[in-house]
């Protein structure tokens, strides 16, 4: 049913470049854009990840097609402007990354600089200390070479016989939704028990896809790189406790403040969903001085203060979609209605 409604949706955007809808009913003030990992095609057989990656040749034709159709390409400073002014004439697009990926540094980065284009990275600190777990990575692994798995889910061991690549996606699928369920703590544990297990070291494998602070510091010496908080840890704040989602959010704040040397206004909720966060902590990002922060809900930015500063949208722009004309439509805005955050996110 899922991949029906991508079809549909794709389907939609497709006939509304060739109709000229996306050129003639641009709406809101711009967009802002979702990058999560941008690299080469790997070769790996089981990449249950690759629905979130683009190459780094897709992103320069993305951004050469940005210029070409008159976009203004803004950091998140400006865009923060753009959102509470009166409408502007040229509509935006603000490129975005998260999780301080070492792909960035690797492969974006390169193409961003020769565009000299402005963007924001979003840091969770644990990370370039070398201690963030990266447990997607962790369940990856262990996936991609087992074939018989069992691990504690809950108060009993569940075991799992997956061959084909279609049962492995499946049941990475069917782990990651779980886990994102649980407690930071118990997430910690979860995937501790099943690395352990299987003797996958998931402190080495996130600290080799992470950026360390040498990396971010070559980032931050770029006069059109901001620099963002992601928390600390990167934890879906709605499975923790308010007083420690605020400390997620403030430690974040002063660990990249104290790095980089200066005010972190900007911040991305983790993972972003909808299932992710909740009203309360679009609230507390304000309290913890944040002059922005950013969700993964899709949607654009409208002026006049009109859309809420601590619950932008973002539109999520990976492996799924390689279009540059559907590019065109979701930056027009004609995709979507302006965004009020529902459901769980703003409970």
């Amino acid at each position: 049913m899922a991949s029906n409604d991508r079809w549909l949706e794709r389907l939609r955007l497709e006939l509304a470049w060739f109709s000229g809808e996306a050129a003639l009913r641009s709406r809101g003030a711009g967009v802002i854009l979702r990058f999560s990992h941008v690299r080469p095609r790997r070769r790996d057989a089981f990449q249950p990840l690759r629905e979130n990656e683009i190459t780094p040749e897709f992103l320069d034709r993305a951004i050469r097609a940005l210029k070409r159709w008159g976009y203004e390409l803004l950091g998140m400073d400006d865009v923060c402007r753009r959102a509470v002014t009166l409408p502007e004439k040229r509509r935006f697009v603000a490129l975005t990354f998260d999780g301080a990926s070492k792909d960035l540094i690797r492969f974006a980065y390169p193409v961003l600089a020769r565009h000299a284009v402005p963007f924001t990275i979003y840091v969770p600190t644990a990370f370039p200390d070398g201690v963030g777990e990266a447990w997607w990575l962790g369940l990856e692994q262990v996936i991609a070479r087992e074939s018989r798995i069992s691990l504690m889910m809950g108060e009993k061991e569940q075991r799992f016989v997956v061959t084909g690549k279609s049962e492995k996606k499946a049941l990475f699928l069917h782990l990651e939704s779980w886990l994102r369920t649980l407690p930071a703590v118990d997430v910690s544990a979860a995937i501790a028990d099943l690395c352990t297990r299987y003797r996958i070291d998931l402190a080495a494998l996130s600290r080799e896809a992470s950026m360390d602070w040498e990396d971010l510091a070559r980032l931050a010496a770029d006069p059109l790189v901001t620099i963002g908080s992601a928390t600390v840890n990167y934890p879906i704040l709605a499975n923790m406790k308010d007083a420690a989602a605020l400390r997620e959010m403030t430690m974040g704040k002063a660990v990249a403040e104290a790095a980089f040397r200066r005010e972190i206004r900007h911040l991305a909720f983790p993972f972003g969903d909808r299932a992710s966060f909740r009203r309360s902590h679009v609230v507390m990002a304000e309290e913890a001085g944040f002059a922005s922060a950013v969700s993964a809900i899709s949607g654009i930015v409208e002026a006049e203060g009109r859309t809420n500063l601590r619950a932008l949208p973002r539109i999520s722009w990976d492996g799924r979609i390689r279009s540059l004309r559907m590019l065109r439509a979701l930056a027009s805005g004609i995709a979507f209605a302006p965004v009020k955050p529902t459901g769980s996110a703003t409970d």
